[in-house]
């Protein structure tokens, strides 16, 4: 949350270990987004109502600008209950202590919830009657749901006659997630806005996939209920933020910049062996802001503003042709921690390899049959990233160009790990989905990656589609890394525009350092 000119980020953190457990809010401060100063946990496991963990929840800012998070506890029965935690001191700028008022829980599992799939409250919303509404995480008879709640006071929560919204078409529905978009600009909303110029946006994280789904629809205010523009029950065609590793996400509206920004989880792909080694696992990805797609179809995403404060050695191209075979090593800037922007042109649309539709139910099987090696018109091209001299360790992001006929025509993004590390234990997948763009009208692809050590985040489309990996190359312990831009296609690929820089490590206040 963003209050009183300080950024706030609340994170599930084990303070005793470095795999799951003792379950606490970490919390850490920000006037930028970027550098952070860590303080002590927010909420630590303590009272009845949450004593065998504080999980996930969200902050809301209530009238009289008071912040209050509302948090998922364990309490004695292992049961899911909702808590509410209100800052102890409202003059500390960095609302270092919080309270739990001896009136939680607020909400139990009862009425035909299961008591251990019902957590992660949103941030609540309030509406044109005076009260507050908020959604739970769960799932009933086998169907993924947010359950709504409504108060006039925030203290008394009554359970609605209908939930939010529900499905058949998924299991327990985590961490989600429900504000409010502009149907047209980029400029972010309070959660409790709405108009007949807004959609909104319906979230859930979920096990089946370990994504991040959501879907676009509007809200019904007489009915209270979540109404999805296109009413699909199977999730593998609801959207996803990201079709890498990502997860647990939340929005927040940054008030101060009226934005909204979307925070995500990480997960390591190592071992827990390597996790305990090195006294951490798990980290969030750059804050993105999102905002709907001019085609009203899809969210678009791209790192804040603010991330560009760490550029520094800077290489630039432009109109460079890379031929078919091509490999072009980009020198200039520090391949383990960079930021690239590239933009790919295409001379001849005509060759590309005609598209086959059941392509769209697996799109990662598809990069994983149609790889960096195997030869098509237009395409693969792209970057190897985190690479060793001999190309034995690389981490493939790359695209191809399918004709659909009409001169239509659908652009794949590939986030191949595979060849990643030479490490037998580490997970090393093929991520991969299709990029919603008119490559015959925009006449170029656009891609920018971000490459942080073990993290790959890449924006395709101007962040249309977007794919996260975590890869662990040995190159990174010999320091000997390589950074290509490369064409195995049959028709010669312009580079109109190539601009990558080094990325500076951001500050953080660590006590002792």
């Amino acid at each position: 949350m963003y209050y009183n000119g300080i950024y706030h980020l609340f994170y599930q953190y084990n303070p005793f270990s470095a795999v799951w457990g003792n379950i606490t809010w970490g919390h850490s401060t920000s006037t930028d987004l970027i550098n952070w100063t860590p303080q002590d946990p927010a909420i630590k496991p303590s009272k009845p109502f949450d004593i065998n963990g504080c999980w996930s929840g969200s902050a809301t800012i209530l009238p009289g600008n008071k912040p209050v998070i509302l948090y998922t506890g364990g309490d004695t029965e292992n049961r899911q209950v909702q808590n509410v935690a209100i800052p102890k001191n409202l003059s500390d700028p960095f609302l270092r202590e919080w309270m739990k008022p001896d009136y939680n829980p607020l909400m139990e599992p009862v009425d035909g919830i299961n008591a251990s799939q019902f957590r992660d409250p949103m941030t609540a919303w309030h509406g044109s009657d005076g009260h507050w509404r908020v959604a739970v995480g769960a799932e009933i008879k086998g169907n993924g749901t947010a359950i709504l709640y409504k108060s006039g006071d925030f203290v008394h929560w009554m359970r609605a006659a209908s939930p939010l919204h529900t499905s058949r078409g998924s299991g327990m529905w985590e961490c989600p997630d429900f504000y409010p978009v502009l149907s047209k600009g980029r400029q972010g909303l309070d959660t409790s806005e709405n108009s007949k110029d807004v959609k909104h946006v319906l979230k859930m994280s979920l096990g089946e996939t370990h994504s991040d789904h959501y879907m676009l629809g509007r809200y019904d205010l007489e009915k209270d209920i979540f109404v999805p523009d296109k009413m699909v029950d199977d999730y593998r065609a609801w959207l996803r933020y990201d079709y890498g590793n990502f997860y647990a996400s939340k929005t927040f509206f940054d008030v101060k910049k009226k934005r909204r920004i979307l925070w995500a989880w990480l997960n390591e792909s190592d071992t827990e062996a390597d996790g305990l080694l090195k006294g951490w696992q798990g980290i969030q990805a750059v804050p993105r802001t999102i905002w709907l797609d001019s085609n009203g179809r899809q969210l678009v995403q791209w790192p804040v503003k603010e991330l560009e404060s760490l550029r520094r050695n800077g290489a630039h191209l432009h109109n460079t042709e890379i031929k078919t075979g091509g490999l072009f090593e980009i020198k200039g800037v520090k391949a383990s921690q960079a930021n690239i922007e590239v933009d790919f042109e295409l001379p001849n649309l005509e060759i590309a390899k005609p598209f086959d539709p059941s392509w769209l139910i697996d799109p990662p099987k598809l990069c994983r049959d149609e790889d960096t090696s195997v030869q098509g018109g237009l395409g693969p091209f792209g970057l190897l990233i985190l690479a060793s001299h001999n190309l034995e360790e690389h981490t493939a992001v790359f695209f191809r160009v399918y004709n659909k006929a009409h001169d239509r025509y659908m652009v794949l993004l590939c986030s191949d790990q595979r060849r990643s590390s030479l490490r037998p234990e580490v997970d090393k997948p093929a991520y991969g989905s299709f990029v919603d763009i008119d490559i015959k009208k925009e006449g170029k692809i656009s891609l920018r990656t971000l490459i942080d050590h073990s993290v790959v985040e890449s924006f395709a489309g101007g962040g249309r589609t977007c794919i996260t990996a975590r890869v662990y190359p040995e190159v990174l312990v010999t320091g000997d890394i390589h950074l290509y831009a490369f064409n195995n296609g049959t028709e010669t690929i312009k580079v109109s525009k190539l601009q990558a820089w080094d990325m500076a490590k951001p500050w953080i206040n660590v006590e002792g350092e």
